[in-house]
């Protein structure tokens, strides 16, 4: 049943949510390519042999030799079985396309979602297919037919890139006497990890270790022990109309929000970074604390990373500030200038006596910090054992090991006029595992007598569920209580990032739009030092690395299920959901490399790469949602519910011809825009003819010459 409005609260203009409807229309389907999704039917529609073709290059592309005998290699798909084709690679991505097949069939896998490769056989291994190459992805690639995408005509031609999806591995089998494994495993070793080669011009700068009284982390240049070969995104050189890293201005979204004013202003102390190496160069702060006072405040906070605003209620002046954990350690340590600056951050607010810290992490961890610091048992090794909530029997271990390195939280006694209130939300270990495991839900089978109980063993839409009931409390605190809120985890760049930008595209409607939406990216997950190159792993062959985990990922399927629940209430599809999360890890575009704003920098990326934003800026009419109604006045309040939420087939099971058959979200959008404008053309026609006759009837009709006398009517 439809969700009911919130109520109209007195004094304040009606704002009214979309309606929750949703639940009871038909979601369109996002199907795999035409020739994947009937997949054997296709590959055996004929055996005459198709023509040799390099793949579409895109600008700065090139193919690399990888000799004759790639033109011989098999794909061992897992849904159809054995397809010969040709291999090539290039700088950017993995191409195979079969040989005898008409239509042909295609495989694209950029380079970006390459997670390790992997020699199976050896010269003398027997039997078919046992000699090759298995490459493992990340999120995966999509099996295509040549001809099915992008799905513009446009597109078609500029940006024919791969299609990131949920595949685990792909494997080749070459044969021993072609002698042509090892080239082509060089060269994807090459390209696919530029930063474990150490390559002149691969990015990032690495790390070096960090010093105690140094105020800004040491950069050491990569070794150049070859000549350059970078990530694509340095290569790629496509012009677009529209510059995408000039779409994020800090001052302008401030002045948006009507800062500066009298309670908060903008400061510069972090213009050189030396206050927090992973926050932006501009910070709003209260206006009553001076910039000497912002550096005894960081000293007390994880990583530097002090409380600073993030969004500001236009009426009640109500605000959301982000921060990192206190380092209040197991002595139970106390910062005089920290409780005195969040006291200028709840009295930069008249309308509540108090303020709301939400702290992100489940709080059952934060009593176990204090026994595993206490007792200094060394990591991985702690007697403390915890059983989450959701029976993940898996210890938080960031949560954790945040005491035992002097972090904590805020105590109610410490700092007056505060309520602490623990959101529950597991660290980037319990996701990652949650991901995998719903990787081999989906991969390559589905079990259809248990998927429900299969996909709930997962916790991914508990997960989801905790992260949006987080978000919605904030949000509600802030709209409805009229109450300052403070967001941290453990060092504020993840499970914060998904707390602080869904609770404002909950209150602001202007991030439920294309633009506005990039600009939510833009400030609080890339500008705040959400760290995409550790998470992702960009150009790095280390895929054990335990900092990997799908935040991002998490955070872009929760505006999904808003999407779901409002579907009036975004200007942008689905499409375009799934578009930036297929460019996070293509390495086509700059907009996701680095950990900081910091690094960027250093490394000019708006200079040497292309923006995502100027790509799909170029060509909005595929991401537009036809049923957009505005909304911009309306709070959102999704139902944080598992009733209500759901697995988002269309991104995660989009490539699986076991699953039943979906319609192209794109092609769905793309007609009802097209019905929509034939419409406001006919409504256009008609109010120019009505304009029109108006204006004969009154040219017609001529003044009397005499007054004549009234006639008087009665009704």
């Amino acid at each position: 049943s439809p969700a009911a409005a919130p109520d109209q609260r007195p004094g304040r203009p009606p704002r009214t949510p979309a309606p929750r409807l949703c639940a009871r229309l038909t979601r369109p389907r996002l199907p795999p390519p035409a020739g994947v999704l009937v997949g054997s039917a296709v590959l055996r529609a004929s055996n005459k042999p198709a023509e040799m073709e390099e793949p579409p290059l895109l600008p700065g592309e090139d193919v690399k030799d990888v000799g004759p005998c790639a033109k011989d290699v098999t794909y061992i798909c897992p849904f159809t079985g054995a397809v010969r084709g040709t291999l090539t690679v290039t700088n950017y991505r993995l191409h195979f396309r079969s040989l005898e097949r008409d239509p042909p069939f295609v495989l694209d896998a950029s380079l970006g979602v390459v997670s390790r490769v992997e020699k199976i056989g050896g010269a003398s291994s027997r039997g078919e297919n046992s000699y090759g190459l298995e490459t493992v992805c990340k999120v995966s690639v999509w099996p295509r037919a040549a001809c099915s995408w992008p799905p513009s005509s446009r597109a078609q031609g500029r940006h024919a890139h791969a299609r990131p999806v949920d595949i685990r591995n792909l494997r080749f089998a070459h044969k021993p006497e072609g002698r042509t494994r090892r080239s082509i495993f060089e060269n994807l070793m090459k390209y696919a990890f530029p930063v474990s080669n150490n390559l002149v011009g691969a990015f990032p700068l690495r790390e070096a270790p960090r010093r105690r009284r140094a105020r800004a982390p040491v950069l050491a240049p990569a070794l150049p022990t070859a000549l350059p070969q970078p990530l694509f995104a340095f290569e790629y050189k496509e012009q677009f109309p529209e510059n995408g890293w000039k779409l994020y201005d800090p001052l302008a979204e401030y002045r948006r929000q009507g800062i500066p004013n009298e309670s908060w202003r903008i400061t510069r102390a972090n213009e050189r970074y030396e206050l927090c190496d992973t926050y932006p160069a501009l910070l709003v702060v209260p206006a009553s604390v001076p910039d000497e006072e912002l550096r005894r405040v960081a000293a007390f906070r994880s990583r530097g990373r002090i409380p600073v605003l993030s969004w500001i209620h236009p009426e009640s002046q109500a605000t959301i500030t982000r921060c990192s954990q206190p380092l209040v350690g197991v002595s139970g340590k106390r910062s005089k200038e920290d409780e005195k600056y969040l006291q200028a951050v709840m009295d930069a607010n008249a309308q509540s006596p108090k303020i709301f810290i939400f702290d992100a992490r489940p709080s059952v961890n934060a009593v176990a910090n204090k026994v595993r610091a206490r007792r200094r048992v060394p990591r991985g090794l702690s007697s403390v054992v915890w059983r989450p909530p959701l029976a993940l029997r898996r210890r938080d271990t960031c949560g954790l090991s945040g005491e035992a390195k002097g972090g904590g939280y805020e105590s109610e006694d410490a700092y007056q006029n505060t309520e602490l209130v623990f959101l529950d939300i597991h660290n980037i270990h319990v996701m990652r595992e949650s991901l995998r495991k719903l990787k081999e839900l989906v991969y390559p089978s589905i079990e259809e007598a248990h998927w429900l109980s299969n996909l709930e063993a997962t916790h991914w839409l508990e997960h989801i569920k905790l992260i949006l009931a987080g978000a919605l409390r904030i949000a509600d605190r802030v709209e409805a209580g009229k109450a300052s809120a403070v967001v941290h985890c453990s060092d504020g760049w993840d499970r914060t990032a998904q707390l602080t930008a869904l609770a404002m595209l909950m209150l602001d409607g202007h991030y439920r739009t294309v633009r506005g939406f990039q600009v939510l990216v833009e400030k609080e997950w890339l500008s705040f030092g959400h760290r995409f190159q550790l998470r992702l792993g960009h150009g790095d062959k280390n895929h054990a690395d335990a900092d990997r985990s799908p935040v991002f990922l998490q955070f872009v399927d929760c505006v999904w299920q808003m999407t779901r629940q409002f579907p009036t209430a975004f200007e942008f599809n689905e499409y375009f959901l799934i578009t930036i999360l297929d460019h996070l890890y293509s390495c086509l575009f700059g907009t996701f490399l680095c950990n900081s704003e910091q690094q960027r920098g250093r490394e000019n990326l708006p200079k040497r790469t292309v923006s995502l934003w100027s790509y799909i800026n170029s060509q909005l009419e595929d991401f537009t949602n036809p049923l957009y109604g505005g909304y911009s006045n309306h709070v959102l309040y999704p139902v944080a519910s598992m009733r209500h939420l759901e697995l988002w087939v269309g991104y995660y099971v989009r490539w699986n011809p076991r699953m039943k058959p979906q319609e192209p979200v794109h092609s769905r959008c793309r007609e009802l825009l097209a019905k929509r404008a034939e419409l406001q053309k006919k409504v256009q026609e008609l109010q120019r003819e009505v304009s029109s006759r108006s204006s004969s009837s009154s040219e017609r009709a001529s003044p009397p010459t005499q007054c004549a006398a009234p006639v008087q009517t009665v009704v």
